[in-house]
């Protein structure tokens, strides 16, 4: 049964130039009082020398809640509506300005064109490649002939569906890895199903649970994947019960303290004997350089002796300042790099 394709016809859009001061009040009185079905807020300067950018990291100053010249866009969801809102916002005092701030002006008003928007989203993400056989799939793609590995997400609300830096680098460094594994264990007389390239994962801020996902059908024995977000904890597990990946998601508490007793001696959950917890095979962790700095006691102490610990998030300017926040616990080293991000990590045990 296919679904009738999702059109929105005769929205009106008001487009709007205001400095910093203004932004946040424009945007209320839009969103409460004129019932603007959507606001966004761009850079007025976008596209030339003088765009910036505004991002903010845990730890750090937040950034400004608008650009010093911002275009705001509203959505309505007629010509009428749109029009009796300019009237209303262009009499208003306050957006007006004084002799020292200039004010909010009406720049456009005009017609959004039909869409079918499921259609148009949909155009936006195609197939990720990873490696030419192991890809990133949407629903609603067929999967390339020569892919081998598949992993099916689509985007949501939580973070990682492959098309970003950080989350191919660490996808490509797993790809490689159980790829080489495989290859020394089938030498050294070891069955392709014996072949586990990591008995033991942990995904530390797991997002979508891309990662978790990719590790356990590349072959990781347990895969415990954990989030500080209730909601990317849900899609983590929905996401690998689409995949068919065997992947425990949970909140961080169900990290298991290094020396505790754990059913099988992994990180709990699934049947063998109890035993000591001896820390991850692989530890992963996507997230940003902040906080990565503030985790590395807690990240480094889940490592396995002769363990790998694999970090992503990390601008290349910040590779210095990751290398000396976990010198203490294990050395780590840019191990790949992608579109100014990189992708540190390091084998426990390695420490100068």
């Amino acid at each position: 049964m296919r679904a009738a394709p999702v059109r929105i016809g005769a929205l009106f859009e008001l487009v709007l130039r205001a400095p910093e001061s203004l932004v946040e009040n424009l945007s209320d009185m839009l969103v409460d009082e004129l019932e603007a079905l959507s606001v966004t807020v761009e850079d007025a300067e976008a596209g030339t020398a003088d765009e910036a950018a505004l991002y903010g990291e845990p730890g750090q100053p937040a950034p400004a809640a608008a650009w010093a010249h911002s275009t705001v866009r509203a959505l309505f969801e007629d010509e009428r509506a749109a029009e009796a809102a300019a009237a209303l916002l262009l009499a208003q005092p306050w957006l007006h300005g004084d002799a020292g701030t200039p004010g909010a002006q009406v720049q456009a008003l005009q017609r959004v064109p039909d869409e079918d928007w499921v259609r148009l989203t949909q155009s936006q993400f195609a197939p990720v490649q990873i490696t030419p056989q192991f890809w990133v799939v949407p629903s609603w793609h067929v999967p390339p002939a020569a892919a081998r590995t598949v992993i099916q997400l689509d985007p949501g609300l939580a973070f990682g569906t492959g098309t970003h830096p950080t989350t191919r680098l660490v996808l490509r460094w797993l790809a490689a890895q159980a790829e080489a594994r495989r290859g020394d264990r089938a030498d050294a007389g070891v069955g392709a199903d014996e072949a586990t390239p990591w008995p033991n994962v942990l995904d530390y801020g797991c997002g979508s649970g891309i990662l978790a996902i990719a590790a356990a059908k590349l072959g990781a024995g347990e895969v415990l994947a954990v989030d500080i977000d209730p909601a990317a904890v849900e899609a983590t597990a929905a996401n690998a019960q689409r995949n068919g990946a065997r992947v425990r998601a949970a909140l961080p508490d169900a990290v298991p303290e290094r020396g505790s007793v754990v059913q099988g001696g992994g990180h709990g959950g699934r049947g063998g004997a109890a035993a000591a917890h001896g820390g991850f095979t692989l530890v992963l962790a996507n997230i940003l350089a902040a906080p990565l700095k503030v985790l590395a006691p807690l990240l480094a102490a889940q490592v396995a002796p002769g363990g790998w610990l694999v970090l992503a998030g990390i601008l290349e300017r910040q590779a210095g300042e990751l290398a000396a926040a976990y010198a203490a616990h294990l050395r780590i080293d840019v191990l790949d790099s992608d579109e100014g991000w990189v992708l540190m990590g390091g084998r426990a045990g390695t420490a100068d």
